[in-house]
């Protein structure tokens, strides 16, 4: 929201207060409560009219400072509330003298100046971060409608990235961003998963700790600050410092939560029905059939919106026109080892028979004069399930628990976006709030009923919607896409921005959502849905098996998904990387190579875990221009070195794309290629690229494989060794002598079969 009229004015209707000078500091337990007037105390009479700005000052944990801007102090708190953890163990320091008062938290400090003029700094590891300074804390009043807002500065080559699935520029400059789920498709400024998180490539992030509305003006209204705002009395965000994206993300997820590692099975090639096509249970088993004949590894079968009957979603029951025998299909289906995802929302239409009973118990949204809520759109007469509701989470888990009886596997939770505010919650939530947080409450119902029923380790689903913290409860996809390449660009660009808000998995649908895509189009899009985290063919009104588009599309979707699988024992890393550590999968070149201005504003290519560049093609002919950060990367499709920084372009048949494999990397492949969980380490290949001297530490399964190299001598052991692996030199003409293993022809290098649990290789050449 823009408050000014240029530099000098404010717009019309707006009036501003802003801390001009400290009158007293209060420290204890680690906290500070700065009060400053908004206008110079020149004798006691400036001390009648007000408003005074309190300033709080917490650390929920090392590197990272809570900053709390409040007018009034006796509005009633609202629910909901983000969860936040924080580290009991950790106190910040703080010192105050007569230049101002500092908190120290790890190597993150801010003081606010007593100076003549207002100022808030912040520092880390004795460099400037950023800082709030005259007119930038502020209570903003339009209107007769309260704000309060922050300011802080924009350094010169400094960028932005996040706030959640954004569809536009990767680089936020000079944009405006509200924090307000919609339905609104890959196309427009509006977005299914809205975070109020930003990171810099200047060493911090900032999280706004508001779940409700926040408005963000990206060097947008003052070209050189970020600003954030939100209606109310007080405003509450977390500086993150890093320094480096990656730390950023660690620490950013350390406090609203690490995403679930989802079950292996879950990363292997998803089918969908498609949304509005025609289907039963013989159109389910040719498309089943028709893969199997062509040989294409299939792990999930989707059922969308219509295996329930039209008007009636969600009732949670089979359509038997078409579905006379759910259980005997669902065993059918699982007998030939696949998973089964069925399609679900939190919308009760009024002629599905649980309307009714969710109305007569008080499980559905209502209106403030006791009403239901409801409306026509999507679902005519459709109702919302109140999750604020402690019963009508266990009813609606209920249901889904009935389904995972018959046989289901896991929930596209679809929605969650189109929530209203004039609307009363049971737990008595604020509706400005809760409309972006429902989706995290519906999310968390549904995941939770997978993590009991299924334990740990195999819950998933397939969510569309989120805010801060949703990460938890993975996998997501990027929504409502348009069958064209640039509505494929836009995917790609919202994926790298929701990874850039602490998302570790991400997914989109192959060959676009809306309208059905030329034969090329569906080629070019298969190879970058399966080199995403997640992979599924998935349209609207046309099917997406391959054999409808030609011939060409079955090879390559079959060469695509089988690279996939056999890179498992790789990308089972990586999950488990985003696991721990909060970093994504998918991830934007900036992550990776931080000081490398090249990687800034990169947004057609993205690294696929620690050591895959991967860029998809963008055009029918295959032209395709990337970078290539400094060292010898080596294409891994087709054994080409490049040597990099500079700008690459290529031309790309179907059966390729640029994936090249950063220097100095040991890539495990797996020996598997026709389904996505197993044994990663029986059978392993372990592909050495471009090894400088060192220690390489690759971890398989449950296999941990040490790699050092010394000039031109190689030594590989293995704790808890398989009882077949073997090592790949890519690039390496020849080795005069080998221990523990035996030479075997490669066309890409030298290739040891290992005899044991050490390898060593002398005389490389």
């Amino acid at each position: 929201m823009k408050f000014s009229d240029g530099y000098w004015l404010l717009r019309p209707g707006v009036e501003a207060a802003y801390p001009v000078e400290v009158r007293d500091v209060a420290t204890g337990n680690g906290e500070v409560v700065v009060h400053a007037s908004t206008r110079p105390i020149r004798h006691r009479g400036d001390m009648l009219k007000g408003p005074v700005v309190t300033v709080g000052l917490t650390s929920p944990m090392a590197d990272v400072i809570g900053v709390k801007i409040t007018h009034f102090s006796g509005e009633t708190p609202k629910e909901p509330e983000f969860s936040l953890a924080s580290d009991g163990a950790h106190e910040a320091k703080v010192v105050d003298d007569d230049a101002g008062v500092v908190m120290t938290a790890g190597s993150l400090s801010v003081r606010v100046h007593r100076g003549e003029e207002w100022r808030v700094d912040f520092t880390a590891d004795g460099r400037a971060l950023t800082s709030s300074g005259v007119k930038g804390m502020g209570f903003m009043t339009l209107d007769g409608t309260h704000h309060v807002r922050e300011q802080l500065v924009l350094g010169v080559g400094h960028t932005v990235y996040g706030l959640g699935e954004r569809f536009g520029p990767l680089v936020k400059n000079g944009q405006t961003v509200d924090i307000w789920n919609a339905d609104g498709g890959t196309s427009s400024e509006q977005a299914y998963k809205n975070v109020p998180f930003y990171l810099t490539n200047a060493g911090y992030g900032i999280f706004v700790n508001h779940p409700g509305h926040v408005s963000f003006e990206v060097g947008s209204e003052a070209v050189s600050k970020v600003q954030f705002s939100v209606e109310g009395q007080s405003l509450e965000y977390f500086l993150i410092y890093g320094p480096s994206p990656r730390e950023i993300l660690r620490k950013y997820t350390a406090l609203t939560g690490r995403p679930a590692l989802p079950p292996a099975w879950s990363f292997g090639l998803w089918l969908s029905t498609s949304f509005t096509t025609d289907y039963d249970e013989q159109t389910v088993s040719g498309f089943i059939d028709g893969m199997i004949e062509r040989d294409l590894p299939l792990s999930v079968f989707h059922f969308d919106c219509f295996w329930m009957r039209e008007f009636h979603w969600c009732d949670f029951e089979w359509d038997p026109r078409t579905f006379p025998d759910p259980v005997g299909m669902l065993e059918r289906l699982r007998a030939r080892g696949l998973r089964i995802s069925v399609w679900i929302n939190p919308y009760i239409a009024q002629r599905s028979p649980l309307f009714a009973e969710g109305k007569a118990n008080g499980y559905l949204l209502r209106r403030p004069n006791g009403d239901v809520w409801q409306w026509d759109l999507w679902q005519p007469g459709m109702a919302l399930v109140d999750f604020t509701n402690p019963a009508a989470r266990a009813w609606y888990s209920a249901k889904l628990d009935a389904l995972l009886e018959q046989g289901v596997d896991c929930f596209k939770t679809d929605f969650g976006e189109r929530v209203p505010t004039d609307v009363v919650y049971h737990d008595g939530s604020d509706p400005e709030r809760m409309h972006n947080h429902y989706t995290h409450l519906y999310n968390q119902t549904v995941f939770e009923v997978l993590r009991k029923r299924r334990g740990d380790g195999d819950a998933v689903v397939f969510a569309r919607s989120a805010t801060a913290g949703s990460q938890q409860f993975p996998v997501h996809w990027g929504g409502d896409c348009e069958a064209t390449y640039e509505s494929m660009a836009e995917s790609l660009r919202g994926g790298l921005s929701l990874g850039l808000s602490g998302f570790g998995y991400w997914s989109h649908d192959i060959g676009g959502f809306e309208g059905t895509p030329s034969a090329a189009l569906f080629k070019r899009w298969i190879a970058f849905g399966l080199l995403s985290s997640h992979s599924r063919l998935h349209g609207s009104a046309s099917y997406r098996v391959p054999w409808l588009f030609d011939e060409e599309s079955v090879d390559v979707l079959r060469h695509f998904t089988k690279l996939k699988l056999r890179l498992m024992p790789y990308l089972n890393g990586a999950a488990k990387q985003a696991n721990a550590e909060g970093v994504p999968m998918m991830r934007a070149m900036v992550v990776e190579f931080p000081d490398d201005p090249g990687c800034a504003h990169l947004e057609r290519q993205y690294m696929l875990g620690d050591d895959l560049l991967v860029a998809p093609v963008f055009s029918d002919e295959g032209d395709v221009s990337y970078y290539v950060p400094e060292g010898a990367w080596t294409h891994l499709l087709t054994g080409e070195t490049v040597h990099g920084p500079r700008w690459v372009r290529d031309r790309c048949d179907f059966l390729t794309a640029p994936v090249l494999v950063r220097p100095n990397t040991v890539l495990p492949v797996g020996a598997v290629d026709d389904r996505p969980d197993y044994d990663y380490a029986e059978g392993v290949t372990l592909q050495a690229y471009q090894l400088s001297d060192g220690d390489h530490v690759t971890v398989v399964g449950d296999t941990t494989f040490r790699t050092h190299r010394d000039g031109d001598e190689i030594r590989v052991e293995a704790d808890n060794a398989p009882s077949n692996w073997r090592l790949l030199l890519v690039g390496t003409r020849a080795v005069d002598a080998v221990d523990g293993g035996t030479v075997g022809s490669h066309p890409d290098g030298v290739l040891v079969s290992a005899e044991g649990g050490a390898l060593t290789l002398r005389g490389i050449r």
